[in-house]
């Protein structure tokens, strides 16, 4: 007699209803992402335009460095992988520095 368990079929319902429920979180988490990212982005745009009224360069090295090391610690705690939030953070950040780019070349 083969154990109902292991049959193809068995946990379709209940395998459905979790994976629905999955992603349901995920999709709700990808919107608060997109929210999240939208309102960082609102916040670097004033920060370049701040900095092209004053003349300062768009990037800062030193800033991003800290910013890196914070955000990879960070990671870690989350359970994350440090390499890649790195590699969100760099993505993130040469978008942020094309904008305070275009934000200094409007002046």
């Amino acid at each position: 007699m083969t154990d109902p368990m292991s049959e193809p079929g068995t946990h379709d319902a209940d395998a459905l209803a979790t994976l629905h429920r999955l992603r349901g979180s995920i999709d709700n988490i990808d919107a608060a992402l997109v929210y999240l990212l939208a309102e960082r982005f609102r916040a670097t745009k004033q920060v370049g335009v701040l900095k092209a009224e004053h003349g300062m360069p768009a990037s800062d090295p030193a800033r991003e460095e800290q910013q890196l090391a914070r955000l990879r610690a960070l990671a870690v705690d989350a359970d994350l992988d440090p390499e890649f939030a790195q590699k969100w953070f760099s993505f993130v950040v040469a978008e942020v520095i094309r904008h305070h780019v275009e934000a200094a070349e409007e002046r």
